[in-house]
């Protein structure tokens, strides 16, 4: 938080990097390693078109 010299700055970067991580967040530990592959390339791929 130090970095950040406007709260209004920390604000926004903490929600989009909540929204970034609940994304991505796939929580490994729950599935099998095909499943967690599977969902993770189509994060990637819904991220890739998002960003485009």
């Amino acid at each position: 938080m130090l970095r950040f010299r406007q709260m209004k700055a920390l604000q926004k970067f903490a929600s989009v990097h909540t929204n970034l991580h609940n994304h991505f967040s796939l929580e490994r530990h729950l599935v099998d390693r095909k499943t967690y592959k599977e969902r993770r390339s189509a994060a990637v791929a819904e991220w890739r078109s998002l960003a485009s």
